[in-house]
């Protein structure tokens, strides 16, 4: 018996730095991987640093990059391939074309409070910014236009990276993206 051709998706995570976004990112990926489908994972922080390391952070900039990411997900996912986008993608705008150009395209707002993600930060940019070390940091002095229709809500100060993984995995699962999981009970 011959199994349907896996369909290929666009899984766009947006959210502040530190929300949870490459967790997530990476928990989905690993599950896919798991079961041998055909999955690529696109990191803010990977990306930049091949196909848009020519790239600063001004809004051109960040529309730029975005708009490469798209391109690049546009064409895996018209080909079978589920793609993971883990940008904190800060404008409207730029995601929605990227809904427009790519298949089967699926925002996550990865949400939690200012506060929570800064409390996260590991890399210590946020101090950073508003030391005023870094400008044009999203959150603190650029902005960051929250999804108004996100297809996925995570609220990843009251959630583990495990439950919002399994959100997700069920939303990908009800729409025959990937297979049910016997353990999605959580």
């Amino acid at each position: 018996m011959s199994q349907a051709p896996q369909q290929g998706f666009t899984l766009w995570l947006t959210g502040l730095s530190g929300a949870g976004k490459t967790t997530i990112g990476q928990g989905i990926e690993a599950r896919m991987k798991a079961l041998g489908l055909r999955v690529e994972r696109l990191d803010g922080d990977t990306v930049r640093q091949g196909l848009t390391r020519d790239l600063g952070f001004s809004k051109e900039d960040r529309d730029k990059n975005i708009e490469r990411v798209t391109y690049v997900a546009k064409l895996l996912s018209r080909n079978g391939v589920g793609v993971i986008c883990s940008f904190i993608s800060p404008y409207r705008q730029a995601r929605e074309t990227a809904r427009r150009e790519t298949t089967n395209f699926i925002e996550v707002y990865v949400h939690a409070p200012l506060e929570v993600c800064m409390s996260r930060d590991v890399k210590g940019l946020y101090a950073k910014a508003l030391r005023g070390e870094i400008k044009q940091f999203t959150g603190i002095d650029d902005p960051y236009e929250a999804p108004e229709r996100p297809e996925i809500l995570l609220m990843t100060d009251r959630q583990t990276p495990e439950q919002s993984i399994a959100q997700v995995w069920a939303y990908l699962a009800e729409r025959g993206f990937v297979p049910h999981d016997s353990a999605e009970g959580t």
